[in-house]
């Protein structure tokens, strides 16, 4: 009894080795392929979650997959943490083991921030951008005929075609009809990777902080 129950120990642990060593060789080739998918010029973190990450490698299929990408910048705008979630990633282990996987993800997600100092650098010009957090505030001035008029408004943040578009609202200073002309977009909708979309966005302490999202998602080496 005390050498099966030693045996099933040793085996038991030998298992834990094995799966550890089957997700880290696993782990590295994916992060190669979000690396060739996403044109970047380093490979990123990569944690497949889950355990026993054997039970998903013979199934072929993990749930979920997620990755870092650092800082970078697409459309000359740069992303700060983006980071991301592969889900329902299909990936057959013999053919990851031969490099011939046409890997997919069913669902991909990406999150990023925008910092403050790109937030101001599309503004209009005479127009600084600040906030708390919560919401984003502008200040400067705007010409009312001849004259230069100072004035404070509070900017909406939506998602446009183009990107993420800021529109001042609750305007003060001057008539609420200029609001209109204070109002820009941080264009870089279209240039993500893996060609996600755009879906929310959200004011946070570093900025503006957006998320995005694409299916039936390829992730070739």
């Amino acid at each position: 009894m005390r050498k099966l129950a030693v045996f099933l120990i040793v085996l038991a642990l030998i298992v834990v080795v094995l799966d550890r060593v089957a997700v880290a060789g696993v782990e590295r080739d994916l992060s190669n392929r979000i690396a060739a998918a996403a044109d970047l010029s380093r490979t990123p973190t990569v944690t497949i979650e889950g355990i026993p990450f054997l039970t998903q490698a013979l199934s072929g299929r993990y749930p979920e997959v997620r990755f870092d990408l650092g800082t970078l910048t697409y459309g000359g705008v740069p992303v700060k943490n983006l980071r991301g979630a592969a889900y329902d990633v299909t990936a057959p282990l013999a053919d990851v083991i031969q490099n011939t996987a046409d890997i997919r993800a069913e669902r991909l997600t990406v999150i990023g921030t925008l910092t403050r100092e790109t937030i101001d650098k599309y503004a209009p010009r005479g127009v600084k951008i600040s906030g708390n957090g919560r919401r984003l505030v502008a200040s400067g001035e705007v010409r009312v005929g001849v004259n230069q008029v100072k004035f404070d408004a509070e900017m909406r943040v939506d998602v446009a075609d183009g990107g993420i578009r800021l529109q001042a609202e609750k305007i003060q200073g001057v008539p609420d009809a200029l609001a209109k002309f204070v109002s820009y977009t941080i264009p870089f909708q279209g240039k993500l990777p893996f060609d996600v979309k755009v879906t929310g966005v959200k004011s946070v302490a570093d900025g503006l902080e957006f998320s995005a999202e694409a299916t039936d998602v390829p992730l070739r080496g």
